[in-house]
């Protein structure tokens, strides 16, 4: 039934049973240096032991030993926290809680810590080659900005959380260059070129979905290469540059015919010179010819008449 209830395009993500919570510790200052003196006594008592010989001397001996062995103890369950990192804290294979609190802490010696880097990452997708939704192959490449969020996750839902999450986003940036042509042209239509905000926020909740079952969270994601591959390249462009040289026409055929009209209006208005159509026509294709010209037009003055 929860899986009903999810868009369709949206990406599944397992339910996870196990999710980050506090460590048990104390502070690690005071049991340090119960520690340093436990391994002096130990110290002491075998030099005791080995001056006194005989029964006294066994007897301190088990005594340091004892010492010895409460001073490893003590010692082996110092942590020392770094910021950015984190400790999860296992026992026996059981997870018991996560230590991110910096400083020098002291838990369970008989646990394992497991080191987990919390810090913010950038990480750079290779280029791909991909089809876009036209069928034109593209070259394509994106880097994400994110951060475990939970400790348990990352160490526990996946084998590898860094290897999980290259793979993933890569994933991700195929799909959604997929999705879309890489120019609209024209059309209105949203493209990678023409709506990379757009695009990349669509990246960004589709990494965000794929990696939260490692209890990753990313930040921001950003297009740092698009272009068509190689062997359309040319092709494209003197498409676009076809495109662009049309658009250009156009607009100057625009404001040509705009400002033909405003001249003939002003002739009429002020009663400069009267015109018949034939007239009209014949300065109607001067004045275009003269403003549509890529080349710059030469003057010919006419000493005859208006007919001539």
């Amino acid at each position: 039934m929860a899986a009903q209830d999810q868009p369709a395009d949206s990406v599944p993500v397992p339910r996870q049973q196990i999710a980050e919570r506090r460590a048990m510790y104390l502070p690690g200052a005071w049991l340090l240096v119960g520690g340093i003196a436990l391994v002096i006594v130990a110290i002491v008592m075998f030099l005791l032991a080995g001056a006194s010989g005989g029964g006294a001397g066994l007897a301190l001996g088990i005594v340091g030993a004892c010492f010895a062995i409460a001073a490893v103890f003590v010692l082996r369950g110092l942590t020392a926290v770094v910021p950015g990192r984190a400790h999860v804290v296992q026992l026996f294979g059981r997870y018991t809680g996560t230590v991110r609190e910096p400083g020098l802490r002291w838990v369970n010696p008989f646990t394992n810590r497991i080191v987990v880097s919390t810090r913010i990452r950038n990480q750079e997708s290779d280029v791909v080659k991909v089809n876009d939704a036209d069928g034109n192959p593209i070259e394509i490449a994106a880097v994400v900005v994110w951060q475990v969020a939970d400790t348990a996750q990352a160490a526990y839902s996946v084998d590898d959380y860094e290897v999980f999450v290259t793979i993933q986003f890569e994933t991700a940036v195929r799909h959604i260059a997929s999705q879309y042509p890489y120019d609209s042209r024209g059309t209105g239509a949203m493209s990678l070129r023409e709506n990379a905000e757009e695009i990349t926020g669509k990246l960004s909740t589709e990494v965000a979905d794929r990696v939260a079952s490692a209890g990753v969270t990313v930040i921001e994601t950003r297009l740092t290469q698009l272009s068509y591959a190689p062997e359309i390249a040319q092709a494209m462009l003197r498409q676009q540059q076809a495109s662009a040289v049309v658009g250009a026409r156009r607009t100057l055929v625009e404001g040509a015919v705009g400002m033909v009209r405003l001249a003939l209006q002003r002739m009429d208005e002020e009663d400069v010179v009267d015109l018949d159509e034939e007239r009209k026509a014949a300065m109607v294709s001067n004045l275009l010819v003269v403003l549509c010209s890529e080349q710059a037009t030469q003057q010919v003055v006419n000493t005859g008449s208006l007919y001539q």
